[in-house]
Parts: C-alpha cells; structure tokens; sequence
C-alpha cells in the first residue's frame, strides 16, 4: 500500500495497525521514501522462494556475487 509522507503523519496510528497485515510505502513527490514492513516477515519463506535462483554447480560465493552485482551498476 502507498501513502504519501503527509498522509502517514495524519493516520500514523491507522497505519502503524495495518502494516501487520501489508507493507506500507510512504512516498513523497511520487518517490517511495520509506517502507514500513512488520519485523518478523516469516524468513525461512523468503529463503524458500529463492531456493534454484544460482545453479547448483555455480561457483558463487560472497566476493564474486558482489563484484558482480557492482559492475551492473
């Protein structure tokens, strides 16, 4: 869910109930400035959907991925 800054500060207490069911994206000039998410989102599910993203025999570890990731840039 987006709201813009001025929004937000308004109905603070609105969102702060509702980012336990949605993320809320506050946005100001059209920008997202901020996302408030709750703290425990379930990370064994996030893992989950990652599980196959790297092949198997990929060689990847920590420096290559980000020396990778930073020539994209």
């Amino acid at each position: 869910m987006k709201v813009t800054a001025t929004e937000f500060k308004t109905n603070m207490g609105k969102y702060l109930d509702l980012v336990s069911q949605t993320d809320i994206y506050i946005t100001m000039n059209g920008k997202v400035i901020a996302t408030l998410t709750k703290p425990n989102h379930d990370r064994a599910a996030l893992l989950d959907s990652l599980a196959g993203s790297l092949p198997e025999d990929s060689a990847a570890d920590e420096t290559s991925l980000k020396e990778e990731r930073l020539s994209k840039q």
